[in-house]
């Protein structure tokens, strides 16, 4: 007698993906628009500064490579005891790696950033007569450095408008937006093309305490913003 296959169960149908809305992402605001609000930003801060503390192009250039990944009070603390006895690429040399070491200790990578510090120190001993070279070039061959430290030292140091992007400037950039792109890089180039030629030496600073202070990445302040009616940002927090 032949036995009976049991029927094997039905599949039941797979439910199909349900299409997201499609969000329209905001065009970045126009000429006038990114005026007014440079002119609201330097308004608010005429002269702003760097947050970092240096003496001198070197220990600037050394306080933004050991900024990578540490907020600026924590390099703050840690620098003020080291420049007292290096800020010099010769005293820094002087000084050896080890006791870099122990100066940066609470500072995030503190290894691997004592070792650039004096290989980049170095450098600057050998090629460049213990001077912080001008070209963005040399800076960038340096140890630790990359293009958001070269632009830094460039626009704080020397005076040059370039705008360094940050976490917080590529924030605000593609939240304004000013300029919309996804990388730093590019964000960069944007910016330097369109922010207007008188705003664009502080731009830097006003857009990077502007990120940190008021438009932050998780709950930006915008019932205080001074730009809150320019801005483009279609998810903006509202006063409790």
């Amino acid at each position: 007698m032949r036995t009976r296959q049991p029927t094997p169960p039905k599949k039941s149908p797979r439910a199909k993906p349900v299409a997201k809305p499609i969000v329209a992402l905001p065009a970045p605001v126009g000429a006038a628009e990114r005026e007014e609000i440079f002119a609201r930003l330097r308004a608010a801060d005429p002269e702003p500064k760097a947050e970092l503390v240096y003496r001198n192009p070197f220990t600037l250039l050394v306080a933004v490579v050991l900024s990578a990944q540490a907020t600026d009070k924590s390099v703050n603390l840690a620098t003020a005891p080291l420049f007292a006895v290096a800020d010099t690429p010769d005293k820094m040399l002087a000084l050896g790696e080890e006791r870099v070491r122990d100066f940066i200790r609470t500072i995030g990578l503190f290894n691997t950033k004592a070792k650039n510090v004096i290989a980049l120190s170095r450098i600057l001993v050998e090629r460049h007569g213990g001077e912080v070279p001008r070209a963005r070039e040399d800076l960038e061959v340096l140890p630790g450095v990359g293009t958001k430290t070269a632009s830094v030292v460039l626009n704080v140091a020397f005076g040059v408008p370039t705008i360094a992007v940050d976490t917080h400037i590529f924030r605000v950039s593609n939240r304004i937006p000013l300029f919309v792109a996804p990388t730093t890089d590019k964000v960069q180039a944007g910016l330097e093309a369109i922010v207007p030629e008188p705003y664009r030496l502080n731009a830097h600073h006003w857009l990077i305490l502007f990120g940190r202070y008021i438009c932050k990445a998780r709950k930006p302040e915008c019932p205080v913003c001074p730009i809150a009616d320019l801005c483009r940002y279609p998810m903006k927090t509202v006063a409790a």
